[in-house]
């Protein structure tokens, strides 16, 4: 029963944090900027303010799969954000120009992002197969390889964690130059504001959800006989 209480809270911390993102950038992306530039002209505009010039800005097919690619030093926006004059589009385009900036600028928290990822993508792959062959085949809850897994998925949460950090920062650089430089209006700043807000409540809600999976292997494993 609690594992079940469990899994229906992660999905209603999941659920709420996705719908609200959805709803935002549907609501908004309904607006458009007074000044009728696209989110792609925007990265542009910003990149170069920046006084970054070796990173490009491409289209990428989906809905919302905007992207910063630090290995290609490639900024990649969907269509909907890509090519439209939507508040919601440049809150997205800003966001994911935030990104190209950390990286220009080595912000430690991207730096250190960046060099978890392969050991949080090994932590998320291995865990809990390391939990189940241990449990089957090595020797039940009190195997090696039950506490490996445990500790693989560790790793995988602090990298949750320390995306938190990334995302609210690229957001908060991103109003601030979509104010700076009047690329919105006063009274359009706040859509953008709000779109930018939900969509971080996404990776609050995957942190929230790692954590108390987390928590839920501790509490199975944590009290072992010797």
């Amino acid at each position: 029963m609690s594992y079940f209480m469990y899994m229906l809270l992660a999905m209603i911390i999941a659920g709420t944090a996705q719908a609200r993102v959805s709803s935002a950038f549907k609501k908004y992306s309904k607006v458009s900027n007074k000044r009728g530039m696209t989110g792609a002209a925007v990265a542009q505009q910003m990149l170069h303010l920046a006084g970054i010039t070796n990173v490009r800005v491409e289209r990428v097919a989906g809905h919302l799969t905007d992207h910063y690619d630090p290995r290609t030093m490639t900024l990649r926006l969907s269509a909907s954000v890509y090519d439209s004059t939507s508040v919601a589009a440049l809150g997205v385009a800003a966001h994911e120009t935030g990104h190209a900036i950390q990286h220009d600028t080595s912000y430690p928290f991207l730096v250190l992002r960046s060099l978890m990822v392969p050991m949080a993508n090994i932590g998320s792959t291995l865990s809990f197969p390391l939990i189940l062959i241990g449990l089957f085949f090595g020797g039940g809850t009190n195997s090696f390889l039950v506490t490996l897994g445990i500790l693989f998925y560790a790793v995988a949460v602090l990298f949750t964690l320390i995306t938190l950090p990334v995302e609210f920062d690229a957001s908060s650089r991103a109003i601030s130059m979509l104010q700076s430089y009047h690329f919105l209006d006063d009274d359009e700043i706040g859509g953008a504001k709000r779109v930018l807000s939900a969509a971080a409540m996404t990776y609050v809600a995957s942190a929230a959800v790692a954590i108390l999976e987390l928590l839920r292997l501790l509490a199975i494993f944590g009290n072992r006989d010797d």
